[in-house]
């Protein structure tokens, strides 16, 4: 996708949620715990109203074609055009985005999808020429545009970023061919999308008190952490299972994607598709390689971490279902919604008002959808885009996880704000690869406000373990599934298939050597692929890494109050993509172009652990 799209009341919880054997509809739910979509486009008429108008106003764009090194005026009202198409067209997607994502099944919104990745594909077809003539424009011309047209200066950066990509820009026929097949590039994750949020059912299980629960993907994560081993092990078969009946689909699905990126970077003239994926970014292949290595080469303190696991719950071996066990059974470890937004509020103070104002109204304000419902997409995120406040998807359940994923998710949320605040449109979005930077930030001051305010030695137990598993399934799990994507791709590159037997197989043997000798691999367990929508993101997920490596050593400076850190760290919030990413970050004050902040991290979670061990008097040697 484009710039464009890169993208306290009190309630009673089990009303919230239904009798716990069906998800209720979306219409049962209290509407304050629902985001504002009027915010966005008051109705659907308007919606299409705006459809309409816009699809008769991105044919305007072609009139400046051929045209943008005749002179600096022409140049500057194209890209100013394209800019106010963009937004425009950024608030479509949303809306419709948005209404999909609430209820999965509703065909209308699902047409609205559509319609609206069709506009885009036209969109694109229209400003395709853009980038090919920003090109073609012999440099002293170009700068004689900027001295004769002041106001053009503002795109100077985008410009040059353009141009450093020359080499791998196509002409302009050959970039509209490319635009034309967006739609059906983006296929492959459609396809999986709709079966993992809208198709695909589990079977229900017995729980704890004997009741009959159906698992969801949002359950799934309650009943994994189920004190009761055989709760988990149900949870896990039934999850698990309904997965592999469909690993022949999946894996033709994933493959798919997989050769549709190798085929953008062969048409673009890259030496291999992670070459292309990171240069919009303006990211080193080095920079990947070290994420790989910097952890890789650090797996001791990950396999301490398990060891300690599987002694605590006195196992011969940890199976799947035992990695998320809890460590300290405490009920109150629960937490209802408002209690978790009290919480956040307080964990973010260090970030001073302004930031906590914006929070608040965040909060009250129609930002966020909390709670499941029958059809809602799984899982969580924000999205943005200019001209409207953020939005967040949640699917609340009342665990501490999800209110970690509050934080997270409102990081993303605050960023894209004050970007927007302080950016013109053209640097308003952010890069993906400082997108978790915001989110694990906040994550890292809440583990920190929460270890400060608890006395109970369980409590902290329980706290020290949930931060080590942060560590373990941001940094460590993600780093696997970056190992796991660079392979894939290579394979792809030299001809080999990738059947499910193979992805099963390649992935079982990272899994293993990632999870050390601890953990005994179920055989569904090797089939962890074939659900995680990240491999469809194109190289995402190493970002997860170098973003919590680079938060982390932000949220120390700021918590040690390092004189001028906050102040940094917020205008780094507000600079949006007026910079290039690992400027912005060194700017902050962390350098990711070497494996210090990765390793330090691994350091961290070495510590954490003996700190763990020594609380429950275990022998880790």
């Amino acid at each position: 996708m484009s710039r464009a799209f890169l993208l306290a009341h009190s309630f009673n919880q089990n009303e919230q949620r239904g009798d716990g054997k069906q998800l209720p509809e979306r219409s049962a739910l209290d509407p304050h715990y629902q985001w504002r979509l009027e915010d966005i486009f008051p109705t659907d008429e308007a919606w299409e109203e705006e459809f309409a108008r816009l699809e008769k106003d991105i044919p305007r764009l072609e009139t400046y074609q051929g045209q943008l090194a005749d002179e600096a005026g022409k140049l500057l009202a194209c890209l100013q055009l394209r800019d106010q198409l963009e937004e425009r067209l950024g608030r479509l997607f949303l809306y419709a985005g948005l209404k999909n994502d609430q209820d999965t099944r509703v065909a209308r919104y699902q047409a609205f999808r559509d319609r609206a990745s069709q506009l885009a594909t036209r969109y694109h077809e229209a400003s395709a020429f853009i980038e090919p003539e920003l090109l073609a424009i012999p440099e002293d011309r170009l700068e004689q545009f900027f001295r004769s047209q002041p106001e053009l200066e503002l795109y100077r950066h985008y410009l040059d970023n353009v141009r450093r990509l020359k080499a791998h820009v196509l002409p302009a026929e050959q970039e509209r061919l490319l635009a034309m097949a967006g739609e059906v590039a983006r296929g492959p994750y459609t396809i999986f999308s709709m079966f993992n949020n809208a198709d695909i059912r589990f079977p229900s299980i017995t729980d704890e008190e004997g009741r009959e629960v159906e698992v969801t993907k949002a359950r799934y994560q309650q009943l994994i952490e189920s004190p009761d081993r055989r709760v988990r092990h149900d949870a896990f078969h039934a999850f698990y299972g309904s997965y592999v009946n469909w690993l022949n689909t999946l894996a033709a699905t994933l493959s798919t994607a997989i050769k549709k990126n190798i085929f953008y970077a062969r048409a673009r003239g890259y030496g291999s598709a992670l070459e292309a994926a990171l240069a919009p970014d303006n990211i080193p292949v080095s920079v990947y390689t070290n994420v790989l290595e910097a952890v890789g080469n650090n797996l001791q303190p990950l396999h301490r971490f398990l060891a300690l696991r599987r002694k605590r719950l006195n196992l011969k071996q940890l199976e799947p279902w035992d990695l998320f066990a809890p460590i300290v059974h405490r009920k109150e470890f629960q937490m209802a919604y408002p209690e978790a937004m009290e919480t956040v509020l307080a964990a973010l103070s260090p970030l001073g008002e302004e930031y906590l104002s914006v929070l608040q109204e965040a909060f009250q304000g129609g930002w966020i959808d909390v709670y499941e419902n029958q059809g809602k997409r799984s899982g969580a995120y924000s999205w943005g885009t200019y001209g409207v406040h953020p939005y967040v998807l949640l699917n609340y359940t009342g665990t501490y996880r999800d209110v970690f994923t509050l934080a997270h998710e409102m990081g993303h949320a605050m960023h894209s704000y004050f970007s927007q605040k302080h950016q013109p449109y053209v640097y308003s979005h952010y890069t993906i690869f400082v997108a978790e930077v915001a989110s694990t930030l906040n994550e890292a001051l809440l583990i920190h406000h929460l270890l400060e305010h608890t006395s109970d030695p369980e409590v902290k137990l329980f706290l020290l373990n949930e931060y080590a598993d942060q560590i373990r399934s941001t940094v460590y799990i993600q780093t696997m599934f970056a190992d796991l994507e660079k392979q894939l791709h290579e394979a792809a590159e030299q001809g080999r298939a990738l059947t499910a037997e193979y992805l099963n197989e390649l992935n079982g043997q990272l899994t293993e050597r990632y999870l050390g000798p601890a953990v005994h691999l179920h055989p569904w367990y090797r089939a962890n692929w074939c659900r995680i929508p990240h491999f469809y993101y194109n190289f995402y997920v190493y970002k997860y890494v170098t973003g919590y490596a680079a938060a982390t050593a932000l949220a120390r400076r700021i918590l040690a109050g390092e004189q001028g850190a906050r102040e940094a760290y917020l205008r780094f919030l507000s600079r949006g993509s007026s910079d290039y990413s690992l400027n912005l970050l060194r700017d902050a004050g962390v350098d990711m172009t070497g494996p210090e902040p990765l390793q330090e991290t691994t350091r961290l979670l070495d510590e954490l652990v003996s700190q763990m061990a020594e609380m429950m008097n275990l022998s880790l040697e």
